[in-house]
């Protein structure tokens, strides 16, 4: 059996990042950025296909762990009969190359550990030249070269790197892992007292910048600072998880890479940063959006690269048995070539909360805008591929068509609240057009709900947005009959929610999926637009329990394992928890 994710944290330098387990071990490490080939990739097989552990040598009483107050600096305390030893991790903010810092801390007695370290670059495939160096050992193989540093002596055994110390009350032993290209010189080793204080005051001046006294302060301060470290920081794109593969149902092949930016993630995103008050990040999301969008309309992408990259070509990694033998382990996403659109209003209502939000206006963003409307203008009855990426046949997807009516309904308000230039008169008929088509097409008068796609009975979570972007309000019966069906149908649990009913004639795949998480909390958002706050924050409430000890969701939760599933830390889970928790706590 697999580590369960409710056993990982994530530690990150805002252009990659690792996942590190509860006994100490980070099986998924993916160096220089967010999207690059994994040099530990053992979340995904096994210590063969790469890990750094470091862990005390005998029984262990107690593990416990946090983050620092306001930090991604990770604390992992090991409880033994020798004693107690602290583990600190993180990675500083970055400088020329990335750096990742073990500090293991003598607290009581004296603690035998054990390091094993296996480097494997390629997604596990790769077995690197090992030599010793003054201070450490450098590993090598293709374009990659890792560099540990300590003062711990290490020995080659059976292809992997290992070494038995002991650390006694007062100690500190450092070990610092550098990746460089590997046609370049290696520099020194950075200090690590130094760098662990940098990193913790760079930490805690970013977070106090948000003040939040709530009830939820803490879950969402924790949420926040996921969405920090899932920012790539050279271009503001935000990636929706640092994992691919990680499966939607355990064993099955719904196994996605998520190490992508998605435009749909903009206005959720946007809004979450922008109302905590991180108008820095909101404008370099902002700014992402304008540079990868850029071009001829009809080339407009689902999801782009962490740098605006359009060819995010998916293969298969066959040497990987993946998580809980869930197979195919895939790199790249396909969907990135799909008609979804959704992505057009999505894009639209982003551009105009910045507008709303003051944060100013770009030169070529209307410019940009305005052509990508019209161009939905003549494409907006073609059947797409929908919001869930599904692999089946393209349809009339309602929640799409939705979407596609707050394209043109920002664009309409753009020129209305804005006085920008446009053929609002044209785009006003299109917008009632579409809302005419959607009411007529999408709703199903003798199951009293709007369904998933025009001619069909399914229903589908996505139709929880029907009033979160004000195509109807909240009290409509049409809203309130399709909320009732949702709840009947796609809960899960108690009151967790399916993105749909998966099946092979809807998405061509075969298995099924947890819960997902963010369909959960729109949820609650409908409980509070409709005055059911009690339900609302009773829901809430149950999701922040599926939270792990170190407050990290994943995409979707599985209630039969009782186990996170999806790739994790899922930036749209946190984005939604954030949105939630303002919403109930009464903040516009």
């Amino acid at each position: 059996m697999s580590t369960p994710l409710e056993d990982y944290a994530l530690i990150g330098d805002c252009q990659g990042a690792a996942l590190v387990s509860r006994e100490g071990s980070i099986d998924w490490l993916c160096l220089p950025r967010f999207d690059s080939e994994a040099c530990f990739a053992a979340l995904l097989g096994g210590r063969d296909h790469g890990r750094w552990r470091i862990a005390p040598t005998g029984a262990v009483r107690r593990t416990t762990r946090r983050y620092r107050p306001g930090t991604l600096i990770l604390e992992t305390r090991h409880e033994t009969d020798e004693g107690v030893v602290l583990v600190v991790d993180f990675m500083p903010l970055r400088g020329e190359e990335p750096d990742l810092v073990r500090l293991v801390v003598g607290e009581r007695g004296r603690v035998p550990m054990r390091l094993d370290l296996v480097i494997r670059f390629g997604y596990g495939q790769s077995v690197p030249w090992v030599e010793q160096i003054d201070g450490g050992l450098q590993a090598i193989a293709g374009p990659d070269l890792l560099q540990l540093l300590t003062p711990v002596p290490t020995r080659g055994e059976d292809l992997a790197t290992v070494a038995d110390f002991v650390v006694a009350a007062g100690d500190q032993v450092p070990f610092i892992l550098t990746w460089f290209p590997s046609h370049r010189p290696s520099r020194s080793m950075i200090e690590p007292k130094s760098a662990l204080a940098e990193t913790e005051a760079l930490w805690r001046k970013w977070s106090a910048s948000h003040v939040d006294e709530g009830p939820y302060a803490e879950q969402v301060g924790r949420s926040l600072i996921t969405l920090k470290a899932l920012t790539y920081a050279p271009t503001g794109g935000i990636v929706a998880a640092p994992t691919t593969s990680l499966p939607e149902a355990l064993g099955g092949p719904r196994n996605w890479d998520y190490r992508f930016c998605w435009i749909r993630d903009a206005t959720f995103t946007l809004y979450a940063l922008m109302n905590a008050g991180y108008s820095e990040e909101a404008a370099a999301w902002r700014q992402w959006l304008l540079r990868a969008v850029a071009g001829t309309p009809s080339q407009l992408q689902i999801m782009y690269g962490i740098a605006g990259e359009r060819h995010l070509a998916e293969y298969e990694v066959p040497w990987l048995p993946g998580y809980e033998c869930s197979r195919p382990v895939r790199v790249g996403n396909a969907a990135s070539q799909q008609l979804q659109l959704d992505v057009w209003g999505e894009l639209m209502d982003a551009m105009h909360l910045a507008r709303r939000a003051g944060l100013g206006e770009h030169a070529e963003g209307w410019s940009m805008q305005r052509a990508l409307v019209e161009y939905l203008e003549t494409i907006w009855q073609t059947p797409d591929e929908g919001i869930w990426e599904v692999r089946g046949p393209r349809r009339n997807f309602t929640h799409s068509k939705v979407m596609a009516w707050v394209a043109l309904d920002r664009a309409v308000k753009s020129i209305e609240d804005y006085g920008l230039a446009g053929p609002v008169d044209r785009w006003r008929a299109c917008r009632d057009e579409i809302h005419a088509s959607v009411c007529r097409e999408g709703f199903d008068a003798a199951r009293g709900s709007f369904v998933q796609y025009y001619g069909g009975k399914d229903l589908d979570a996505s139709l929880l947005m029907i009033p979160m972007v004000g195509f109807l309000p909240p009290d409509d019966e049409r809203v309130r009959g399709t909320v009732r069906a949702i709840e009947r149908e796609l809960a899960i649990d108690g009151g967790f929610i399916a993105r749909y009913s998966p099946h092979r004639d809807l998405d061509g795949l075969a298995g099924g999926e947890g819960a997902f998480l963010p369909c959960s909390f729109w949820l609650a958002d409908n409980y509070v637009l409709q005055g059911r706050r009690d339900e609302a924050r009773q829901l809430f409430e149950r999701l922040l329990g599926l939270c792990n000890d170190v407050g990290l969701l994943s995409e979707e939760y599985d209630p039969v394992s009782r186990r996170l599933v999806g790739n994790f830390p899922q930036a749209f889970s946190h984005v939604s928890l954030v949105n939630t928790a303002r919403n109930l706590t009464g903040e516009r």
